[in-house]
């Protein structure tokens, strides 16, 4: 049962990343995610990344000089109508269940975000459904939706959790075979390129990346540094890149960073933004040749990022907000901006 949340039970201190490795790892324990990952993850996230330490607050709780909360935003190069901004993702925020009251979540949150208005032109996060009411409190705003979008492969295993399996194993097989009928047609219509995979970063990414126009809207900057400490040195489990050019080995016209979970093949994250319908086609063609069951790919739901998906036959599952709080500077003019998310952006 939460304790009665008093404000002078608690206070808010800085924490030092180094120092307090250990301390912070045990206050994740119990309330955040995959503990066998913790130690990886800290060493990674926050002592590796390449653009600086992430800010990190704890909460104590006064009586009894304990640690019972922690919240940190790690930093993140981003641009924003076409410069670079200081962007920071707000992560791994946790408060021991004895003291999981709003009163003792409001101190921490709005600790981090006083600490940030120096150091960061817009903090954003991805708030479970808890909190939130957190977040709004403090002056965050929704930014965006990150919208989960899949398209099957295999009719029929999506066919048998609603029909017989005898009935579900002809049909499935009647509607991939009208499927893959479409998808050439759509390759003699539209073109076809080459796609190759590749283990790690391909130097041709960075090139790829030197010479997009990232556009007028909120981008995280995606050259060989960021992705290989995002993918390369992350605790995610093995990331592949679809390389997609008009021809192998030659200069790319598009890239899909993609994990396998069973017989999904997940994009994590995709380059150029709007993922030419064409290129989309290739990766459909590549992961049919994979045996993959479906495809899910997950980005901001703004029409132009997902327009070419949904062409693709990419058909939206669920959506979850994203939100920000941009220094009053940036408040009037980022309103309008298309904003290009993926799960990239996020701490794991």
């Amino acid at each position: 049962m939460p304790l009665p949340a008093r404000s002078d039970a608690y206070s808010v201190v800085d924490a030092d990343v180094r120092r307090d490795r250990d301390a912070v790892i045990g206050l994740w324990r119990g309330n955040l995610g995959d503990e066998a990952r913790f130690e990886s993850k800290y060493d990674w996230f926050y002592l590796a990344c390449p653009w600086g330490e992430p800010l990190l607050e704890v909460l104590r709780h006064e009586p009894t000089s304990e640690w019972v909360g922690v919240a940190a935003i790690g930093p993140r190069r981003m641009l924003w109508h076409g410069r670079e901004i200081r962007a920071g993702v707000l992560v791994d925020m946790a408060v021991s269940a004895r003291h999981r009251s709003l009163g003792p979540a409001m101190m921490l949150q709005r600790k981090v975000i006083e600490r940030a208005t120096s150091e960061f032109d817009l903090v954003y996060g991805f708030p479970n459904p808890k909190a939130i009411p957190v977040v709004k409190r403090v002056g965050y705003s929704k930014l965006a939706d990150i919208v989960r979008s899949t398209r099957v492969l295999k009719h029929g295993a999506y066919l048998r959790r609603i029909m017989p399996a005898i009935l579900a194993r002809p049909l499935g097989r009647l509607l991939d075979g009208i499927d893959r009928v479409g998808d050439a047609w759509r390759s003699l219509r539209h073109g076809r390129r080459a796609a190759e995979w590749s283990d790690t970063v391909d130097p041709r990414m960075q090139a790829l990346w030197t010479k997009s126009l990232p556009g007028d809207g909120l981008v995280s900057v995606r050259d060989a540094t960021a992705l290989r400490w995002r993918f390369d040195e992350g605790t995610v489990p093995q990331t592949r890149y679809l390389l997609v050019g008009t021809e192998k080995g030659g200069a790319l016209d598009a890239w899909f960073a993609c994990e396998t979970a069973g017989t999904i093949l997940h994009v994590r994250d995709f380059w150029p933004r709007h993922a030419p319908r064409v290129a989309i086609e290739a990766l459909v063609r590549a992961a049919r040749r994979e045996r993959h069951v479906s495809i899910s790919v997950q980005c901001t739901a703004d029409d132009g990022a997902l327009s070419a998906w949904r062409a693709a036959r990419f058909i939206e599952r669920d959506r979850r907000p994203v939100f920000g709080k941009w220094r009053p500077a940036f408040d009037a003019a980022v309103a309008s901006g298309p904003i290009h998310l993926t799960p990239v952006d996020e701490d794991e």
